[in-house]
């Protein structure tokens, strides 16, 4: 059985290996793959394995032997579903592995957007302190957390651990899922609308996947109702948001900041807008990425695939 895996690199980089995976079968690993790429190197592939290369329903056409692709993810939106489906193509992803990690980052956006630690560091490299005449200074409004109201926009898996983790911090937790919310046992907690939420937070971060009904939902209407002390953040995926909206927001002034560790186009185009934006932190979309949760992806990828060769496909989602 041929096993192809066309973008390993950030789930492997040297640190978590393949040796599972070897052992199932017939295994080539490709650190990276371009579009004009893929064709060749699957073909001939029962099993494709991919993180963020685009199967898309033109490719499928062209890869006739593929049974199987193994999305080394969550977010399976590189994947043409419909497509894969109707060619009885089972595509299975990694639902739980990055809950903590990501949750977890969350927190550490929130908190540098609110008591910037970083950016009083680089001061003090500088020399500020030792030429300062007071024994302590700030260079931004310091904000305690405690008290304040976070809107969770997507109650799943990590949605749920942002808000235990907002809770031990003293914060109102509202939130919003497109399913019904089986509310936590904490007493302050709320499930509202997204318009609401925009309206009301001190805080919001998204942790919804990325669909056609939802596809750069984050737009001026919302913007516009946040509190213009109010933050954003985005770990979920770069497409939900109307970036141009985002980077005005913020350069008029009209929210605090934000925080993105997901763009639209990954790796960040240079014309990106959020680039220039006043406020803002952008990070390489990394909140998953600890060797932790990495270990887990590897781990429950494996169980797929054996899932898969036993007839007993596991976590599909087409």
């Amino acid at each position: 059985m041929k096993i192809v895996i066309l973008d390993g690199y950030t789930l492997n980089p040297g640190d978590n290996p393949w040796d599972e995976f070897h052992k199932l079968g017939e295994t080539v690993i490709y650190d990276r793959s371009s579009p004009d790429q893929v064709v060749a190197r699957a073909g001939g592939a029962e099993i494709v394995a991919v993180n963020k290369v685009q199967i898309t329903n033109e490719i499928l056409k062209q890869l006739p032997a593929l049974k199987c692709i193994l999305v080394l993810a969550t977010g399976y939106d590189c994947v043409d579903l419909r497509a894969a489906a109707a060619r009885n193509i089972v595509v299975s992803n990694v639902p739980v592995y990055g809950t903590e990690s990501v949750a977890e980052f969350v927190f550490a956006l929130i908190l540098e957007l609110s008591r910037h630690p970083a950016l009083h560091n680089k001061s003090v490299a500088r020399g500020e302190w030792s030429e300062n005449p007071d024994w302590c200074y700030w260079k931004k409004p310091l904000v305690e957390l405690k008290g304040k109201t976070i809107g969770i926009i997507g109650f799943g898996r990590i949605g749920r651990k942002v808000s235990e983790i907002a809770n031990a911090f003293g914060m109102e937790v509202l939130a919003n899922d497109v399913s019904v919310i089986s509310a936590p046992g904490y007493v302050h907690f709320s499930s509202e609308n997204r318009e609401k939420i925009f309206e009301n937070s001190d805080y919001i971060t998204l942790h919804c996947n990325q669909t056609e009904h939802n596809y750069k939902f984050v737009n001026a209407h919302l913007l516009q109702r946040m509190k213009k002390s109010a933050y954003f953040i985005n770990t979920s995926r770069g497409g939900l948001v109307e970036e141009a909206d985002l980077a005005h927001a913020l350069n008029t002034e009209a929210i605090a900041g934000a925080a993105v560790d997901v763009v639209s186009v990954e790796p960040i185009s240079p014309d990106n807008p959020l680039l220039k934006a006043k406020n803002i932190l952008i990070t390489p979309h990394i909140s998953w990425a600890t060797l932790e949760a990495r270990t887990r992806l590897m781990k429950i990828s494996v169980q797929n695939l054996k899932a898969y060769m036993e007839g007993q496909p596991q976590n599909v989602v087409n």
